[in-house]
């Protein structure tokens, strides 16, 4: 069998056990001992080793792919990237604002379900923007501290680093700097070799998560939240399977089924670990193996996409607010919904790539237009499904972007040029 095949068998055995499991045995003491101490550790530990991988594999990726490309490439790739980003973060939230407002999910939810909200777990908000000018947006990503950035999770600031550092690695001429960057590749090689390893070890974790969430949540909330569910599921399905089509036929040059076909480890890989992050090693083998793009376009474009490129998140937040507005009759008029779709284009830039990084960032938003916090308590139960879903869409965007700015770029020269070119050789 294929990865994406055992990874999917992971998924289909662990969510129907888990569904059995609730349906027949409830909220049996043992099952939940078997969730808290088994299955969910299980499930926690292959999401830990693949983001375990992650710091190593962004920053050796970006350099070298940077150190690789001709410096008037930099400029043209980024400013590609970053143009493809915001243009594609705005189409998901104008989707998913147009969809809460012609189907209205909230309107007419039932006592019970609001009920719910009042036993949700406690938030807490993240900041609220400050200055939104362009100087201090480009301040805030420059670390003072490169390693402190990558110990607090900052991958847009050590994204920053690692392109000044690929960038100074190809202005270095000499036997050492080229070494160096030999050494790098090295790493970035045993990173690769490391995540094939992580990967084996892909259906038993995933199938642990989908246990996990299903024996603990059945169909009870999702069936309260039906409506909600349904918007947000058919907001991303008309993004991914629409919008990125025809993207990758029209910007990209390919055809739209055979792209989707060559991403189908990536797309499992996203949907069980509900990261970005924890995906950004499959993306990148994916990129290279399966889409067969130039290393050093599709490293440069994938590291940065995976913490800024974050369309499905951006669209979850803005049906999110939307959906809680209605609940609690709190009306938003067209200015309003601007800033909200504003404030979601910003914070799918911002947003950590891991699971549940989007909840801190809704509660701010929520708070700014005097919406009840606690009505993320509605949500709390389905997020983890949602969450998995929107991170296919932030996958998916990522490669989909890759095969955009890889038209047109130069293809890989072979490794036997590369080698009679370096100066060991």
């Amino acid at each position: 069998m294929k990865a994406h095949q055992k990874m999917l068998l992971g998924i289909s055995v662990g969510a129907v056990a888990g569904l059995i499991a609730n349906a027949v045995f409830g909220d049996a003491p043992w099952l939940k001992g078997l969730v808290e101490h088994v299955t969910n550790p299980v499930g926690q530990l292959f999401i830990r080793l693949l983001l375990m991988l992650v710091v190593p594999l962004l920053f050796s990726a970006l350099v070298v792919g940077v150190a690789e490309l001709d410096l008037k490439q930099v400029g043209r790739l980024g400013a590609r990237t970053l143009g493809y980003t915001v243009v594609f973060s705005v189409i998901s939230v104008f989707i998913g604002l147009l969809l809460v407002n012609t189907l209205q999910p909230g309107a007419g939810l039932s006592d019970e379900a609001r009920a719910l909200a009042r036993t949700g777990t406690q938030i807490k908000a993240a900041p609220p923007p400050g200055d939104t000018s362009v100087g201090a947006l480009f301040m805030s990503m420059v670390p003072t501290n490169p390693i402190k950035a990558a110990a607090d999770g900052d991958m847009i600031g050590l994204i920053v680093f690692s392109l000044i550092f690929g960038l100074g690695l190809a202005l270095t001429p000499g036997e050492p700097a080229q070494r160096l960057k030999e050494a790098i590749q090295g790493l970035y090689d045993v990173m690769m070799r490391l995540i094939d390893g992580v990967l084996m070890l892909a259906p038993i974790g995933v199938g642990a998560l989908l246990f996990s969430m299903t024996a603990r949540l059945g169909f009870h909330i999702l069936g309260q939240l039906a409506a909600y569910v349904g918007v947000v599921l058919l907001a991303l399905s008309l993004h991914m399977f629409v919008v990125y089509s025809l993207s990758v036929r029209f910007l990209g040059g390919r055809n739209p089924l055979e792209f989707f076909r060559s991403c189908r480890l990536a797309i499992v890989t996203a949907f069980s670990t509900s990261s970005s992050s924890a995906t950004l090693p499959t993306a990148l083998k994916v990129a290279e193996e399966n889409l067969h793009l130039p290393r050093n376009v599709s490293r440069f474009v994938l590291t940065a996409g995976s913490a800024m490129n974050q369309n499905g998140t951006a669209l979850f937040e803005g049906v999110t607010v939307l959906f809680l507005a209605q609940v609690y009759g709190v009306p938003l008029g067209l200015g309003q919904q601007a800033v909200i779709m504003f404030i979601c284009v910003l914070a799918g830039i911002g947003t950590a790539g891991v699971p549940a990084g989007s909840i801190p960032v809704i509660a701010m938003i929520l708070g700014m237009f005097n919406i009840p916090v606690e009505g993320l308590g509605l949500i709390l139960g389905v997020d983890r499904f949602l969450d998995m879903c929107r991170t296919v869409l932030n996958v998916t965007g990522d490669l989909a972007a890759a095969v955009y700015v890889s038209r047109g770029e130069p293809p890989d020269r072979p490794v036997a040029e590369e080698a009679a070119e370096s100066p060991s050789a």
